[in-house]
């Protein structure tokens, strides 16, 4: 792994984004949000607050990747083990999940992003699950960048979750076992339709993949900054990309090869 490039600190945003415009951007940029709890704490703010201080963060990010051409972003936005969570930081977060889908809808629409859902959205409660739903069916047709949140999300249930489809498949006969590889599983899978993530994004100084995307980013780039959630920005997703533009993605063969000589 490499360390984060270095930017020069009296760089501008505008001079940022001419640096990451010269390079390959990254098509699909996947997202582990960590560190509100931390950010509020250093405030001795509740918990919550962090998650409020995070929408704004969010809002940032989808609107960069949009202006840069992005085409996908997939923010892991509450995962299977957040359940876990103390009940009343539970609510308030589907509260928060909820007013984030009625206040964007507007600005998904008008900036042409399709939105849709990954993880056992069934466990959501039902108004939350509405929203969702409106929200998937208003934008459907829009092409110019996908927008998916990962909720009550588990890269292992989803796995497990395909492989049950599979083998129902196979036991009614729709399916011969022979037929099953990697492309055919990865059409059981909740991402079905997406292009893996090439860049994987975690904040807060964590270095661990927390059960997200597991079978997405087998070849995917990974960069982890130390940055909070709620203080991670225009500048330091572009950063993030500047880094990205660093890495030399060979996919198992040699740089020999990348460059067209033998080796």
């Amino acid at each position: 792994m490499k360390m984060p490039v270095p930017v020069v600190g009296h760089e501008s945003e505008e001079e940022l984004q001419a640096r990451v415009l010269r390079g390959p951007l990254p098509r699909h940029v996947a997202i582990i949000m960590d560190g509100n709890g931390r950010w509020a704490a250093q405030r001795n703010l509740p918990r919550v607050a962090g998650h409020h201080e995070g929408i704004k963060s969010v809002r940032e990010v989808v609107t960069c990747c949009r202006e840069l051409g992005v085409a996908g972003l997939t923010i892991y936005a509450f995962s299977a083990e957040n359940w876990r969570r103390p009940m009343f930081e539970v609510q308030e977060l589907m509260v928060l999940l909820e007013l984030y889908l009625k206040r964007e809808l507007s600005t998904l629409m008008e900036r042409e992003i399709r939105f849709r859902t990954i993880g056992r959205i069934e466990r959501l409660p039902a108004s939350v699950v509405e929203w969702i739903r409106r929200v998937e069916r208003e934008t459907a047709s829009h092409q110019e960048m996908t927008l998916t949140l990962a909720l009550s999300y588990s890269g292992r249930s989803e796995i497990v979750d395909a492989v049950r489809r599979v083998v129902s498949d196979v036991q009614a006969g729709s399916l011969a076992p022979s037929a099953i590889d990697e492309d055919l599983l990865g059409q059981y899978l909740d991402t079905h339709g997406m292009e893996d993530p090439d860049l994987v994004i975690r904040t807060s100084g964590e270095y661990r993949l927390s059960n997200f995307l597991l079978w997405q980013m087998a070849y995917a780039e990974l960069y982890f900054t130390k940055t909070l959630w709620p203080d991670f920005r225009r500048r330091d997703l572009l950063t993030a990309f500047l880094d990205f533009q660093r890495r030399e993605r060979r996919f198992g063969r040699t740089g020999e090869q990348l460059q067209g000589r033998a080796g």
